[in-house]
């Protein structure tokens, strides 16, 4: 892979990321404090009582707010859809991502099958006709799909909602 190729798509990625994972929330939660602050809890007399002063609103806010929003956070990757629907924008559309869930579950599948081999192997016991046409039904499974899979035709994509997805249902 050539990633001199695509340095000006890489430098706007760190961009990106450095500005909205850090910058921009920074800044954004400095403002929402202000703006909320001087607009609203100062022009409320009733809010007024409760926070008397700009850094005691930023204490309370602060001190409800981290983990308010920890919890959000948390359910949102634990508790809701909301973080598989992610994950499965990213399987769908990352063609990398896809190979390297398949090339895992068939890294699983071969080593089962070896250590079924070995332990027959180990106990001087020979395979059957049918153990050894499982055997070349897994290495024909392997083969055809990597001899036709391309990162454009979506194969190992159609490979993972046939062979894994559907084992959450």
């Amino acid at each position: 892979m050539e990633q001199k190729k695509h340095i000006g798509f890489r430098i706007w990625l760190y961009f990106r990321n450095g500005w909205s994972m850090y910058f921009a929330f920074v800044l954004a939660a400095v403002n929402t404090l202000t703006v909320t602050y001087y607009l609203a809890i100062e022009k409320v007399p009733a809010l007024g009582t409760i926070f008397p002063n700009f850094g005691m609103y930023i204490v309370i806010t602060v001190g409800i707010g981290i983990p308010l929003l920890t919890l959000i956070g948390y359910a949102h990757y634990k508790k809701t859809a909301g973080h598989r629907a992610e994950v499965d924008v990213n399987i769908e559309t990352n063609p990398y991502m896809c190979r390297h869930i398949v090339n895992t579950q068939f890294n699983l599948k071969l080593e089962l099958k070896s250590n079924e081999m070995l332990l027959k192997l180990s106990k001087n016991e020979k395979f059957t006709d049918e153990e050894i046409k499982e055997i070349v039904e897994l290495k024909n499974e392997i083969v055809n799909h990597v001899e036709k899979r391309t990162f454009e035709n979506k194969l190992d994509l159609k490979f993972i909602k046939e062979n894994i997805s559907r084992r959450k249902e």
